[in-house]
C-alpha cells in the first residue's frame, strides 16, 4: 500500500538483452529495480507467450523509447502494447528524446505511442518538440513529465583500470584532465568537446579528454568522423575514448582521474540529460551551456542543488568554445564542497510519477 492507502501499481517494464545499455535501457532497468516486487522486466522479444504471460500479473506496461538497436525491433514494442490493451492492462510510454532523433526512428516510434494510454516526456523539452511534430496531431492521448535520475549510483568501492591509470599517468604529467560521459553521436554534440579541447591548448594550457563511452552504431560513419576531426586538430596524443564501461566500479575510477566535465549540447541543458546528472554524482565540476529557459532547470532539484555549490557551471546558451573552455579552466582549479547525491531520493520521485500516471 502506498502513504495515500492506494496499492501501488504493477509493473511490466520492457527491457532489452544488451549487454552494453545506453541512459534509456539504464533508466528502464533501474525503474524497475527501484520499483522491487511489484515490477518484472520481460524483455523485447517477440516470445508471445512468455510476455502474455507477464502480462497476467501487472497492472501496466512501460515501453521506453528510443530503443537499443532500434532497427531489430520495429514489431515488437506495438506488439507489446496492443497486448496490453488487449488484456486491460496500461499502456505507458516514456519518451526520452525527439528532436534530437533520426526522422526514420521517429517514424518507426508512431504506432507505440498511438497505441500507449499516456506518454511520460522526459523533460519539458522533449513535451515542446512532440507537440510542434504533426505525429502530435494524430496522437492525442494523455501526457506529462517524469523526472530523470542519474543513470548510475556512486558505488562504496572504486577500482583502478588501465584507463584510470592511463589518465592518472597523463595528469601526472600536469596535464589539465576533461571529461565527457555517454554515448557518443551527433546529436549530441559529443565531438564538439574536440574543439574545446583545442580552445583550451590555444590560451596555453595541457589539455587531455576522456570519453567515458563508446560510439552509437547505426549512425552514419560517427566514429570516422570523430577520429578525423581528432587528426584536424592535431589531438592524437590528447583523446582516449574507453568504449562501453560495465561495472560502476571501473567508471568512477575513471571519473576520478577527471579535473572537469564539459558538455555542449543544442538546446542546452535539459533534465534529461541522466549523463550530466551522472557526473555531478563523481563530485567533479561540470560545464554545459544552459539551455534559452532556464525554468526547468532552475526547478530541478539536482540541479538546484549543484548550482548553488558551484559544481554545475552554467554558461551561455548559444556559448562558443572559446567561452566554454574558459570556463573549464576555472572550473577545473576551484575547490567546492559537495553535498551527498540523494540518489534513492530522486528515483522513488520518478517511480511516484509513473505510478501515479497508471493510477488515474
Amino acid at each position: 500500500m502506498t502513504s495515500s492507502g492506494f496499492e501501488a501499481p504493477r509493473l511490466a517494464v520492457l527491457v532489452s538483452r544488451s549487454d552494453t545499455p545506453c541512459g534509456v535501457e539504464a533508466f528502464a532497468r533501474l525503474l524497475a529495480s527501484t520499483a522491487g516486487q511489484r515490477a518484472t522486466t520481460p524483455t523485447l522479444d517477440l516470445d508471445l507467450a512468455a510476455l502474455g504471460k507477464a502480462l497476467d500479473d501487472t497492472d501496466a506496461v512501460v515501453l521506453n523509447l528510443p530503443l537499443v538497436a532500434w532497427k531489430t525491433r520495429l514489431v515488437e514494442p506495438a506488439v507489446a502494447l496492443a497486448m496490453a490493451q488487449s488484456k486491460g492492462r496500461g499502456a505507458i510510454v516514456v519518451l526520452h528524446e525527439w528532436a534530437d532523433l533520426d526522422w526514420k526512428r521517429r517514424a518507426a516510434f508512431a504506432l507505440p505511442l498511438k497505441l500507449a494510454d499516456v506518454i511520460l516526456f522526459s523533460c519539458l523539452e522533449v513535451s515542446d518538440q512532440f507537440a510542434a511534430s504533426p505525429l502530435s496531431r494524430w496522437v492525442t492521448q494523455r501526457r506529462g513529465i517524469i523526472p530523470i535520475p542519474p543513470n548510475l549510483m556512486r558505488p562504496e568501492t572504486i577500482r583502478a583500470s588501465d584507463d584510470s591509470r592511463y589518465l592518472a599517468a597523463e595528469r601526472a604529467k600536469g596535464r589539465l584532465i576533461l571529461g565527457h560521459f555517454g554515448s557518443i553521436y551527433p546529436k549530441k554534440h559529443s565531438a564538439e568537446v574536440l574543439d574545446i579541447v583545442a580552445a583550451i591548448r590555444r590560451l596555453g594550457h595541457d589539455p587531455f579528454v576522456v570519453f567515458a563511452g563508446s560510439f552509437v552504431k547505426g549512425q552514419d560513419r560517427v566514429q570516422e568522423t570523430f577520429e578525423a576531426r581528432v587528426r584536424t586538430l592535431d589531438l592524437a596524443d590528447r583523446v582516449r575514448v574507453t568504449g562501453f564501461v560495465a561495472e560502476p566500479e571501473d567508471l568512477f575510477g575513471i571519473f576520478e582521474a577527471v579535473d572537469v566535465f564539459v558538455y555542449r549540447f543544442a538546446e542546452g541543458l535539459t533534465t534529461r540529460r541522466a549523463s550530466v546528472q551522472a557526473c555531478l554524482t563523481s563530485g567533479k565540476p561540470v560545464v554545459v551551456n544552459s539551455p534559452p529557459d532556464r525554468r526547468s532547470v532552475d526547478a530541478f532539484p539536482a540541479y538546484r542543488a549543484a548550482i548553488a555549490t558551484g559544481q554545475l557551471c552554467l554558461a551561455s546558451p548559444h556559448a562558443d568554445v572559446d567561452e566554454l573552455a574558459a570556463l573549464a579552466i576555472s572550473a577545473a582549479g576551484s575547490r567546492i564542497a559537495v553535498p551527498p547525491v540523494d540518489t534513492q531520493a530522486a528515483w522513488a520521485a520518478a517511480l511516484s510519477a509513473l505510478d501515479a500516471a497508471v493510477m488515474r
